[in-house]
Formats: structure tokens, sequence, C-alpha cells
């Protein structure tokens, strides 16, 4: 073939192959309407095809984002296209024979949170996921977006790069990365820092008590521990989107970036400030652990419909156990914290009566139906796979530490997965990671993963604890056992929880009701934990409510205490081999606890 006749056939392929462009404006963002114009070029068949995702990867929720989609309309050139709708999120043109084709859209954007969209008068945000229009069998071609912000002095932030020359114009490589790719046009606050020789940046939309400096100093220790786990950095630039809000909190991961919601004055107050390294650590992790080493089920993700799999307890329940201990490597908090923060995490745990209904690889697959669709009886009849996740993975780090010396641990199950499945993104089975861990563990996990994984049983925390000194202890409980939970809101006292097979529930109370008195005198929650402490187990107290607008006085029985509150504590008296598996885990002695 001449060099003449392969650029005319190039040339061919390129025309045949079309140009997807989008602007996106807002010219009045107090309506929170984002316009968004698709242009296509090139376009070789006479039927347009155009879906919008209904849900976005790292949110394990069908959201159906196209309930926000209106004013839809299609041109060639100045003439109306006909256009039907074949479904909820299918949109289909007739392109009349015409090689360039304009859709006009606008999406409905009022909803605040990291996996949404938000537009008002201080700022737009959006995730690709809810704007932008898919073209199925065209997903792998490159993408351009040219963003119009509504002022002067808004600026775009988004870990797209610019196309060269342009203004606000963005190039995604292909339809994926468009949705893993958030934006923030306003008049954030940018600040700009590196690590381990790569740039990074630090956006921040809102007002709060935080100290920028302090921050970044502390996400850098975070990315240096992360990478050193991993070998290094997985990207050339990173950036994190901070929105400080009311009362927030949340992260969602993607491959070069994150986008986490932050209470505004959650930065003074040290447990709170801990908290928020915490989840920075978490969706930080991720771009290992998700993004990047992701189950066979999320390798190719179906934008359409649920993508399920029984894995995500790794996912985000391994996550969650990295997100704990990374800001203690990091030097951000100590160990005395670390296992503070392990105490409350067991205390939810074990205050969840779903733990003994739900197995954590059906509650990763069920992600769909059930972690983000709580109910009254959610408590009861669930377990989020983020929390057993969590717990799974202290056992399974303890347990190959202490059969290996804290020579092997839970890290090398995570670089050999990095190696084996993250490198080259190939997703794994469940058996392939049970595999992994198993030869990193050097035994046979059949029956661990039999009884804690895909059954039911009690996870045997002190059995895992004991070999590094350390174990749970509930602390006493002086109040008889009602079983619920109440809250004070716009004034009344409403029970928001009954647990499975209490004594509130034998006799028929119900979430919902409303708490009036305790035999006959009024009681709100605040004073119901004083209130049961001058009764005793097997008392028969008189409990009235509203029940579905009547007034009912139930005779409940109370039950023996029962502990809420869990503490990791040191045994009695720890033996070396105790201690030298403590500071092997820890990295520090442990007599610092003491």
């Amino acid at each position: 073939m001449t060099e003449a006749t392969a650029r005319r056939l190039n040339s061919r392929i390129l025309e045949s192959i079309p140009l997807i462009h989008y602007q996106v404006e807002m010219p009045q963002p107090e309506t929170h309407l984002f316009e968004v114009t698709l242009r296509l070029v090139n376009y070789p068949s006479s039927i347009l095809d155009l879906k919008l995702p209904v849900w976005t990867p790292g949110s394990y929720l069908v959201r159906e984002y196209a309930k926000h989609l209106q004013d839809f309309a299609a041109f060639a050139g100045k003439k109306p296209l006909s256009w039907r709708k074949i479904s909820k999120n299918h949109w289909q043109v007739e392109t009349s024979g015409f090689s360039e084709v304009i859709v006009h859209y606008r999406i409905f954007a009022n909803e605040l949170s990291v996996r949404t969209n938000h537009l008002d008068t201080t700022h737009g945000y959006f995730n690709g996921a809810g704007l932008f229009l898919r073209l199925p069998g065209w997903e792998k071609q490159p993408i351009q977006v040219n963003i119009v912000p509504p002022y002067p002095e808004w600026q775009v932030t988004t870990p797209l790069p610019l196309v060269t020359g342009e203004v606000n114009t963005f190039c995604a490589s292909d339809f994926d990365t468009l949705v893993d790719s958030p934006f923030e046009i306003g008049c954030h606050e940018l600040y700009h820092f590196e690590v381990l020789g790569k740039p990074h940046e630090l956006a921040i939309w809102g007002q709060g008590n935080f100290q920028v400096q302090r921050i970044i100093a502390d996400l850098k220790k975070i990315i240096e521990v992360e990478a050193q786990l991993f070998g290094g950095l997985p990207y050339e630039q990173y950036l994190f989107l901070l929105h400080l809000f009311s009362q927030a909190y949340g992260g969602l991961e993607h491959k070069n970036c994150c986008s986490l919601i932050y209470q505004r004055f959650g930065f003074r107050d040290r447990d709170k400030y801990d908290r928020f390294m915490q989840l920075v650590a978490h969706e930080f992790f991720h771009l290992w652990n998700v993004k990047r080493i992701r189950p066979k089920a999320l390798e190719v993700f179906d934008y359409d419909s649920e993508n399920y799999t029984p894995s995500l307890w790794f996912c985000e329940g391994t996550t969650s156990y990295y997100d704990l201990l990374i800001p203690l490597q990091a030097g951000i908090y100590d160990a005395k914290s670390f296992l503070n923060n392990w105490g409350k995490e067991i205390s939810k745990f074990l205050n969840t009566p779903g733990r003994k209904v739900q197995s954590l690889s059906e509650s990763s697959f069920d992600a769909w139906i059930k972690l983000y669709r709580q109910d009254a009886n959610s408590g009861n009849s669930q377990i989020s796979y983020y929390l057993k996740g969590e717990m799974v993975s202290l056992l399974l780090d303890l347990l190959i530490r202490a059969l290996h010396g804290n020579k092997r641990s839970l890290d090398h199950v995570m670089q050999k997965m990095w190696q084996k499945f993250g490198i080259e993104e190939v997703g794994y089975t469940p058996e392939q990671l049970q595999q992994v861990i198993e030869s990193v563990a050097g035994i046979d996990l059949s029956d661990f993963f039999k009884r804690y994984i895909d059954g039911t049983d009690e996870l045997p925390f002190n059995d895992y604890l004991e070999p590094f000194g350390l174990q749970i202890v509930a602390d006493a409980e002086e109040e008889p056992y009602l079983g619920i939970r109440v809250n004070t809101e716009n004034g009344r006292e409403l029970i928001k929880f009954v647990d499975a097979n209490s004594p509130a529930q034998l006799v028929g109370i119900d979430p919902g009701d409303e708490l009036l008195a305790i035999n006959g005198f009024k009681v709100t929650a605040s004073q119901l934990s004083d209130r049961l402490k001058d009764y005793q187990s097997s008392n028969i107290i008189q409990v009235t409510v509203f029940h579905q607008d009547e007034l009912r006085t139930f005779s409940v029985t109370l039950d023996s205490p029962r502990p809420t509150r869990y503490q990791v504590k040191l045994v009695a008296h720890p033996d070396s081999l105790q201690q030298q598996n403590f500071a092997g885990w820890l990295g520090v002695p442990i007599t610092t606890l003491k």
C-alpha cells in the first residue's frame, strides 16, 4: 500500500467516525438548570440512539438521572429532527441522512451530593453520568467538553486535560473517562501542591473553620503512605474536590480525582477532623482498590442497569479498614485514637441486629436495593458491606499477621491484587479474590469464607485480637432493655427503630410511633435512658404512644440490660509474643496504651 493510499484510507475511516462535542452552559444559575448541547459531526447512521446512565460507578444505586432531563430537541442546522423516547433513559433521533446533528436538552441540578449535580448562584457541580448522553457503540470515542460559565470570574476545575489553544474546553479519551471526571465551576479556592514529584490540587467550595495548610500537610502524609503500600502513584496528577456544607458527609472516588463533602465547621474538633482525614484516606485508597482493582462484574460498566457482584465487601469494607489504619501510619493520630475508633465501629456493628440475618456477600450483591434504600426495618434485616467488610478485613489482617509473625499481612494481599489485576485493570472473580487471600495467608480459608463472608456466624473478635494483646470489652449497662431508639423531631419524640424480638416489638410498638409517657409520666428521647434506670429487668412498665394517630398504652416486660458500647482494651498481662505482634501491627510498643 502506498503512502497516498494509506492517507486516503485513513481519511475515509475518520469520515465514518463521529466527532463528539458537548457544550455546557448555565446562563441562569438560580434556575438550577444546566443547558447542554451535543454536537455530532460525521454521524454515519440514519438513527441516532442516545442514553443517559441510570447510575454512576462507585455509588451502587439506580438513581434514574433521566428524571432530571427536560426540553429535549434535535436539529440538523436549523431544521428540527423527529425523535421519540424509547424507554426511561433512551432517546432515538431520526437524522434524515444529515451527518451533523445538534441535540439540546436541560438538566435540573439541585441536589448537593458527591454523586449528583448542583447548580446555584454560588457554583456549578456535576458528575458526567447525570449530565451527558451516551452514544451506544461509540463509547470508546474521544469526547470534547466546552464549559461556558455564567460569570467571567467563575473558573473551571476538573481532572480532564485542557484542549490546547482552547478556553475552558476539555477532552475525555472515552465515555468512561467523561463519567469519571466531575466538574466544579465557580469561585472556589484552588490550592496547588506536589507529592512524590507529581502535581496535586485541592479545590474548596464553601466556607468553614478549616486550616488549609494543615489539611494539605496531612493530605501529603496520606498520599505518601498509600503510595508506599502500592509502590508509587498510578496517575500524572490528582484533584481533591471538597464541598463544605452544614451537616454533610460523603465521598466518591474517581481515577484521578475524588469528590468530598463535609460539614463546614467539622475541622476544629479533634474527633471530627480525624473523621475527615479517614474520609480522605478512604477515597484516595479507592484509586487503587475499585478504580483499578475491581471485580469482574465492574470491569465493563453497564450504565443502563445494576452491575451485580458479591465482592463489594472487599471494594468498600477493606478500604474502610485501611481508612482507619492509614491516618495512624501517617502520624495523624496515635494508637489510642486508632483503637478508640475501632471501639466505635465494633459497637456500631454489634448493635446492628441485621448482622445475624444478612451475609456479607449477600449485602454486597443486594447493595442496589438495600444499602442505599434504608427503611424502618433495615437495621433488623441487613448489614452494611462497608461495616462488616471492615470487620472481616480486620480479622483477615490479624490472622495473616499472627500466622507469619507480621512478615505477611493484608498489605501483601493488596499488593498482589494490584500486580495481578490492578495494573492491567483486569477484573477478578470472587474465587480469584479468595485464592489471592489464601496464597498470602498460606492456609485454606474455605471455612472462614463460609462462616463470616457467605454466612452469618458471629465474628470471634477476641480470638483474633488476643494474639496481639487486645480484647473487646463491653461497657456495663445499668438500664434494662426496652429495644427502641428515639429521636426528638420538631417537638415530637419519634421512635425511629425497634430491635427485632425486643420487648417493645413483641407488644406491637412500631417505628414511627410517637413516644409520650412511661407509667403515665411524659418522657423525651434525652430522658429515656435515665427513666429506664428506675426499673429492673422483668418489671412491667406502661408505655404510652401515638400509634398510627391512635393513643395506645402497651404493657411491656423489660429484659436484662444489653451492652451498647464496646472498647478495644489490653489484656491483663500481655506476654512477649503479644507485645511483639502488637508492635509489628501498629508500629508502636504496646506500653503506649498504658
